[in-house]
């Protein structure tokens, strides 16, 4: 379990290496899955070291909410005063990625049917 933790924490720490000294507006962390999933495809047995760490850390994604809840119980002033900007700002902004995902999967699925 170390090794593939040192793994995944080398792959992230390479993706902040790489964006940082190359100045790309992209987080460290995507650029070290997208090193991750190289890794995966060109050493197929390093799924099997990875893969037990990577389930049991999604299993227990949730405990990351935690220190949100928190920190929005802790600051209920502020969002007492903003919360309706706040509500808004989700609202709006969910169903804009709801819009955004149907009209991609439209995109996609029209240009499946072109190329059959």
């Amino acid at each position: 379990m170390i090794w593939s933790i040192a793994i995944l924490l080398g792959c992230q720490l390479a993706g902040e290496i790489v964006t940082r000294f190359l100045g790309l507006p992209l987080p460290g962390p995507v650029l070290g899955m997208a090193l991750l999933l190289g890794l995966l495809v060109a050493i197929p047995r390093l799924y099997r070291l990875v893969a037990p760490t990577g389930h049991t850390i999604l299993a227990n994604l949730s405990l990351l909410f935690v220190p949100a809840g928190v920190g929005v119980v802790a600051n209920l002033d502020v969002v007492s005063e903003h919360g309706l900007a706040l509500l808004t700002a989700v609202v709006v902004s969910t169903v804009l990625a709801l819009v955004a995902g149907v009209l991609s999967f439209r995109a996609v699925a029209r240009l499946m049917e072109r190329q059959e």
